[in-house]
């Protein structure tokens, strides 16, 4: 037979080969580190039989698919460890993931002290070197083992399977796990791996289930590799905005309260103001909406004509009982239909339109409990949220405009580069999750597939991720540990106009329907300020900060003089606040640093006599003595421009 290699040389055999015997044959230092093959352009596992003529490729940690079986086989070592330590603990899934791989047990929660014992444990069986051994056996047959090895989840899992299925399980000394592969050869190729976290977890992702237990980790296949790993890890986690946003007192959460539910603290609460303001004023002055404000609730009757009641009554907090009350309300899980009777008051021409009704909203939604995590996936929050009533010849330029503002406020954040474009359609197989015609939605997903493609946006296609009403351009980002949430979303509606009856009268004095935008200039506030706490490390742009400058009098004699500057500054619309402690200059100037402010401003006696004042800034260190009116003007310009100054010095100790 003749094997192909990837750099287009071959080798012949006269018989048939395991690929790890090609590996060898090809070099002994390959294959020593081959995870892999990669025959005829399938990952296979290195115990393959090659036996007729086939291209090859010995893929090493380097590659993906290599990485994956890396991570796996180390899932598998923990798994051996964890039962070894906790007998009682079932085994269920244990998935490589990007950049590391995971196992959920069933079994009690666990400490950081307790992934340290497993660590332990693991390098008992990686220096131990066993073998994994891959074996099939029928549905029947596995059904048996896994039911002798009391592991309930397995055993469900494999029923799941048609009966003529052969299924595949891999051994290690006495640890066997139902488990499709690839994986490496031996458990002492794994020379570098950490345990980093625990938590809960449904099974089968569903919270009607079970809640498990997950231990994250990863490996490497060096130490090195891992060592820069966990330093990245340290820093994502320093930024993750769960844990600085707290530190930096911009918002909490209480037990009483409930999950879900943050309290946004001063200074976060001036952050949101911020932004809201920025956005109403835009929509208000320069993008030609009118603002509505409306009840944050309403009679089941009126999500029964939307639809909500039938495809996302899961999603809404329900207050009563339609068996028991004469009258069942629901918090709002969005402003749309609340909106369309706003514009269904008045009688309205093909002229009116456009209309573009702006709202700032609160909306409610009742998010499962395992979903909820700091302030990007709440049960309260509130959206930059709009809707378009527009004539079928203006949907195109609107839904173009829509995306203008929509890049121009990432753009202004100066997040613009970090996001992706998703073009969310509906599934046509699984027609009871969406309203409208087959033909309506294909079109309607060419309009916004040509928008993108006109405008030169690059962007993904995602099946099934359509709202139940129309398909939507998605604008997500990812947060420090890598999920993706959806920051801005702009949708496409040609269907909900029929169902509350929404019409104007055209130029030939008929009645037409009017198609509708859904959109948000910038999504929830509270989704935002977290993506801005993870983007900046807490080192906001001036005009976001809530404190933008710092009065540091070098003692209280100079106390005077600096409260003549705060004001001067708040007259000018400045957020600046006075240290009047009783502390060294130097102290002031650390804890201000610390507590990222942009701009520090030393008076003593020279600065109060020459009316000056010493600027210190989180971007240049030292910027000198400069006019009091002369810096009011500099900090006025960069709040009013949004600028985004580069720091260009690094804080004392860094």
């Amino acid at each position: 037979m003749k094997i192909t290699l990837k750099d287009g040389s071959f080798k012949e055999y006269g018989e048939a080969m395991a690929a790890i015997d090609i590996a060898k044959d090809i070099s002994e230092g390959l294959a020593r580190v081959a995870c892999v093959a990669e025959i005829d352009g399938e990952v296979k596992d290195l115990r393959t039989v090659v036996d007729k003529d086939c291209t090859l490729n010995i893929l090493t940690f380097d590659s993906e698919e290599g990485k994956k079986a890396y991570r796996h086989t180390c899932a598998h070592v923990m798994a051996e460890a964890v039962q070894a330590l906790y007998p009682e603990a079932k085994l269920t899934i244990g998935p490589a993931i990007e950049n590391g791989f995971y196992y959920d047990f069933d079994m009690p929660s666990l400490t950081r002290e307790d992934l340290d014992k497993i660590e332990t444990q693991m390098k008992k069986i990686i220096k131990k070197g066993d073998r994994l051994e891959r074996f099939t056996l029928s549905k029947e047959e596995a059904i048996k083992l896994m039911t002798e090895r009391e592991e309930p989840y397995k055993v469900e899992m494999i029923k799941e399977h048609p009966d003529t299925d052969i299924l595949t399980f891999y051994q290690q000394g006495d640890f066997i796990e139902f488990c499709a592969g690839p994986h490496l050869m031996s458990t002492k190729q794994i020379k570098a791996f950490k345990l980093t976290s625990s938590s809960g977890a449904y099974w089968r992702g569903d919270e009607h289930n079970k809640m498990l237990t997950r231990i994250y980790g990863t490996a490497f296949s060096k130490k090195a590799d891992l060592e820069e790993h966990l330093e990245y890890l340290e820093n994502i986690k320093n930024r993750d905005h769960n844990k600085l946003g707290r530190e930096m007192e911009l918002f909490t959460t209480v037990d009483v309260i409930g999950q879900g539910l943050p309290l946004l603290m001063p200074k976060g609460a001036k952050m949101i103001q911020k932004m809201q303001r920025w956005i109403e004023d835009l929509e208000d002055n320069e993008w030609g909406y009118v603002r509505t404000k409306t009840p944050f609730m309403a009679k089941s009757d009126l999500y029964k004509i939307s639809g909500h009641w039938d495809h996302y009554q899961d999603g809404m907090f329900v207050l009563g009982d339609e068996e028991r009350d004469k009258e069942v309300l629901a918090l709002r899980p969005m402003t749309c239909p609340f909106q369309y009777y706003v514009y269904k008051a008045t009688q309205h021409s093909y002229r009116d339109l456009p209309l573009r009704y702006g709202e700032t909203s609160t909306l409610f939604r009742n998010e499962d409990s395992g979903e909820m995590h700091g302030l990007t996936r709440v049960r309260q929050f509130t959206i930059s949220e709009g809707h378009l009533i527009v004539r079928p010849d203006q949907m195109v330029d609107e839904v173009k405009d829509c995306l203008a503002h929509a890049r121009y406020c990432l753009k202004t954040l100066g997040v613009e580069e970090d996001v992706t474009y998703h073009l969310s359609k509906w599934d046509p197989d699984n027609r009871e999750k969406y309203i409208g015609e087959p033909k309506v939605w294909e079109e309607t997903e060419q309009h916004l597939r040509d928008i993108m493609n006109e405008l030169e946006i690059p962007f993904v296609e995602d099946v099934g991720e359509a709202a139940f009403y129309g398909p939507k351009i998605d604008i997500n980002a990812k947060n420090v540990y890598g999920k993706e949430d959806t920051m801005i979303t702009i949708q496409w509606d040609g269907f909900i106009a029929e169902q509350f009856d929404m019409y104007y009268i055209d130029q030939d004095g008929e009645k037409k329907r009017p198609y509708i935008i859904h959109r948000t200039s910038m999504g929830c506030y509270e989704r935002t300020l977290a993506w801005l706490i993870e983007k900046y490390a807490g080192k906001f742009p001036t005009w976001l900060c809530p404190e933008q400058v710092r009065v540091l009098p070098i003692s209280e004699k100079y106390e005077d003089y600096a409260e003549k500057v705060r004001k001067e500054l708040k007259q000018n619309g400045v957020d600046v606040t006075v240290d009047n402690r009783s502390e060294k200059i130097g102290y002031k100037i650390r804890d201000a640093r610390l507590s990222r402010i942009p701009y520090m401003l030393v008076v003593g006696a020279k600065e109060e006599e020459e009316g000056k004042v010493s600027v210190r800034s989180r971007f240049a260190g030292d910027e000198g003595v400069k006019e009091l009116s002369a810096f009011t003007e500099q900090i006025c310009k960069e709040i009013r421009t949004k600028e985004i100054r580069k720091e260009e010095v690094q804080e004392e100790g860094k």
